[in-house]
């Protein structure tokens, strides 16, 4: 029986070892992110949000109205992991458009475009 469970064990390690590398630590574009909510048809495409956007100032730092901080890229999601984003988790959409997850792990309303594509 131990023998069966190493085995298990060993192979499903080994199924979960692609995912992992699908995983790679990375960084950002920089640039100023721009940050909105979707408008409706009456009015603009966009509903700007000054207080959420940020600026990827060099490899894993950005700033904000309200502060700096560090971000973490892994594979295509970024974990804020200090300063006033702190907590926060963008899905990489694009290269230069991200969108804020939800504490589910869905895509949330707001989105972020880097300037300057």
């Amino acid at each position: 029986m131990h023998k069966t469970l190493t085995t298990l064990a060993l192979a499903s390690a080994m199924l979960a070892a692609p995912a992992l590398a699908q995983n790679d630590i990375g960084t950002l574009e920089r640039g100023a992110y721009i940050c909105e909510l979707p408008g409706d048809v009456r009015g603009a495409a966009g509903i700007p949000q000054p207080e959420e956007s940020f600026t990827i100032t060099n490899a894993s730092r950005y700033s904000s109205p309200q502060g700096s901080g560090t971000y973490l890229r892994r594979g295509n999601e970024v974990r804020m992991t200090s300063g006033p984003r702190n907590g926060n988790v963008y899905r990489i959409m694009s290269r230069s458009f991200l969108r804020l997850l939800d504490g589910d792990g869905t895509p949330g309303k707001l989105r972020c475009i880097r300037l300057g594509r």
